[in-house]
């Protein structure tokens, strides 16, 4: 996991209005709840007191309650209330759960993973995507494999053909992407089977965003070609756009070993036409959605459960030419964790002309694969990535 990022962590509509809403991101059980005044909070959801899960308890005002013994925190995340003790109690100043910043754009909830800072940055999107006249629809779902392996699998195209070429759902993708009108688009699938080489391949780097355009054709046929342009944008933001389709996708780790994927389709540009009545649009996207959710991504699950190691790293991989997307993921990856752990202090485990790597054992190593210096201690995201991530 990179520290010091912006994460999102589940949509904007996934939060209960009257009760609690408990999620598990980025190795920590987190509760998030509204005051009375609809301010969003989110805290740890382990309760101090006997570690009893916060999220299981009831919205008491501008309080969370506990389900075990009814402690009850304020947004501060300061214990307010303990009944055992009586209204008059001194309540301990240890009894206190941590909160973390969160903010809502997009549509989506952000959870700032890092450091504590008095001015935190603003949430950024790839300039494409920033004012983007389609509309769209969004869906969420989690899967037990490593981020890193799940971004791999949205940088790059060329497995597609090989991948998802059975499925009889697939024959969307071929009518669409590769059939041709003399043909009544009947001939899209062996169009598509056969468009399996990348040429013309430019990849850009511009701060934490990497840009690659590429088309996907057919080799001794340059007619059968697909032009693709796929973004990516640290920690785990991922864009493709291609003919019609266009979809973009959040990666945020769960834990180590699970992520979880918002993904938002935007409308078709002849749907409108297709489906006049503007009310039925926004199922035809669900509608998508939801098969790519139960059929194309199972599809690409079913490879990344078998893939060793689990997690992607830089010397790991045995990239080609047409890899250069996925190799400077990697890259920017190690990159912006080694900055972190500069920022909070930590000295990178490094060997000559490798990248920093994830020290184990006694516990004088960070939390962000790093050496720490003797008598440092770590803050907020040291504390929180107990594991190689």
């Amino acid at each position: 996991m990179i520290p010091n990022q912006w994460y999102p962590i589940l949509q904007t509509g996934d939060i209960e209005r009257d009760k609690p809403t408990g999620v598990r991101r980025l190795g920590e059980e987190l509760v998030l709840w509204r005051d009375l005044s609809g301010n969003l909070v989110c805290q740890t959801a382990r309760c101090p007191h006997k570690g009893a899960n916060i999220a299981d308890g009831r919205l008491r005002g501008n309080t969370v309650e506990c389900p075990y013994h009814g402690f009850r925190f304020n947004a501060e995340g300061a214990c307010k209330v303990v009944p055992a003790l009586g209204s008059d109690a001194r309540i301990p100043q240890s009894l206190k759960l941590k909160t973390y910043p969160v903010r809502e754009e997009h549509g989506l909830v952000w959870l700032w993973w890092g450091d504590q800072r008095e001015n935190l940055p603003a949430i950024e999107l790839p300039t494409e995507l920033v004012s983007h006249p389609r509309p769209y629809e969004t869906i969420s779902w989690s899967r037990p494999v490593h981020y890193t392996r799940y971004i791999e699998s949205l940088l790059e195209f060329y497995h597609v053909t090989f991948v998802h070429r059975d499925h009889w759902t697939n024959n969307i993708d071929y009518t669409f992407m590769y059939g041709t009108a003399r043909n009544l688009w009947m001939d899209g699938r062996e169009r598509y089977i056969a468009a399996n080489k990348i040429v013309n391949e430019k990849v850009e780097v511009e701060g934490t965003t990497i840009r690659s355009s590429f088309d996907q054709c057919e080799e001794g046929n340059p007619a059968n070609s697909a032009h693709f342009n796929l973004i990516y944008q640290a920690p785990g933001l991922t864009h493709v756009k291609t003919g019609l389709l266009e979809i973009t996708t959040w990666l945020t780790p769960i834990d180590d070993e699970n992520t979880l994927a918002i993904m938002r389709l935007y409308e078709y540009p002849r749907l409108r036409a297709m489906v006049p009545i503007k009310q039925l649009r926004p199922w035809v996207l669900r509608a998508s959605l939801l098969m790519e959710k139960l059929v194309q991504d199972p599809q690409d699950v079913s490879i990344m459960l078998r893939q060793e190691p689990k997690v992607s790293e830089r010397g790991v991989n045995k990239f080609i030419a047409v890899d250069e997307m996925n190799a400077k993921f990697l890259q920017m990856r190690d990159r912006l964790k080694a900055e972190a752990a500069e920022a909070d202090g930590d000295v990178p485990v490094v060997e000559p002309g490798e990248a920093p790597v994830v020290a184990k054992g006694d516990g004088s190593t960070g939390a962000n694969g790093t050496r720490r210096k003797r008598g440092e201690t770590s803050n907020r995201a040291g504390r929180l990535a107990k594991a190689r991530s």
